[in-house]
């Protein structure tokens, strides 16, 4: 018999239960079956697989990609290759996603340094660029 319940899974991992739930219907873990009262036991295999799934999503790995993961773990050999493209695919999309935010940042202390946060008499230089995206000095 199988010996961690679905809330202790939970608790040890940080996932809430819902989404071990969610991870069971996509294939992502799988569905341990239920003892004679109808309760889901887990093993260990299943508890360091949901680890494994929630340090990927950690990382900020799509569901897809972890999917992908999983079954290179499960055929380890020439794995190598393809589990180096997915962390390097991930390496891009977070080294895009820094990029964006470093326009975002100029962006946004452009339009605060426009404003000295006091009423002169003039439109609030905040506003106005939220309002007006023409204002705003480059792709963000």
């Amino acid at each position: 018999m199988q010996g961690h319940s679905i809330g202790a899974l939970s608790k040890h991992t940080g996932v809430k239960v819902t989404t071990i739930r969610y991870y069971e219907a996509r294939g992502l873990l799988p569905d341990p079956g239920r003892t004679g009262g109808g309760q889901r036991r887990y093993g260990d295999d299943e508890l360091d697989r949901l680890s494994f799934i929630a340090h990927a999503r950690q990382l900020g790995f799509d569901l897809d990609a972890i999917a992908e993961l999983i079954a290179l773990q499960e055929t380890p050999h020439g794995a190598h290759g393809d589990a180096h493209r997915i962390a390097t695919d991930r390496i891009a999309e977070v080294r895009n996603r820094i990029e964006r935010l470093r326009r975002l940042e100029a962006e946004l202390v452009r339009v605060v340094n426009a404003c000295d946060g006091h009423s002169d008499g003039q439109p609030c230089q905040v506003l106005h660029a939220l309002a007006d995206h023409q204002a705003c000095k480059g792709e963000h």
